[in-house]
């Protein structure tokens, strides 16, 4: 079983990039593909406490129904955009990884290397062309 858990989105070039650099430490995560298998109330409320942001920090504007659902109006409770999240998976931002150093949502890509317990193996381009890792496992 992995120590390490990515909410995945396979559509969303971040989080590929993500789960490549993660696989790049030579680990292979549990990947929850989050629009299918959205998290529970209480996975999704104990992953923004772990992250240590606020639940507004977590909701994704571009391509959701954000507008149209008026989210950006502060009447709306945390526990409510967290309900919000759960009906709407799409809102939740990605990717989200959590490992033994910690909980992370990585935009950029490359913070996912601040909470993975091992280093990277290997040379890594992110689909962009632009180059995160050297040959020798080091950032660039």
């Amino acid at each position: 079983m992995s120590t390490i858990t990515i909410y995945h989105n396979p559509a969303c070039g971040t989080s590929r990039n993500t789960l490549a650099l993660i696989r790049n430490s030579g680990e292979e995560p549990e990947v929850i593909e989050y629009l299918q298998t959205p998290p529970s109330k209480a996975t999704l409320q104990s992953l923004i406490t772990a992250m240590g942001i606020g639940t507004r920090a977590l909701l994704r504007e571009k391509g959701t129904p954000y507008e149209e659902l008026g989210l950006a109006d502060p009447k709306w409770t945390d526990e409510q955009l967290v309900d919000f999240m759960l009906a709407h998976p799409i809102l939740i931002n990605r990717p989200v990884v959590v490992t033994p150093l910690g909980t992370r949502l990585c935009r950029p890509s490359e913070a996912v290397l601040d909470i993975l317990p091992k280093q990277q193996q290997g040379a890594f381009t992110k689909e962009d062309g632009e180059k995160v890792i050297d040959d020798k496992g080091q950032r660039v």
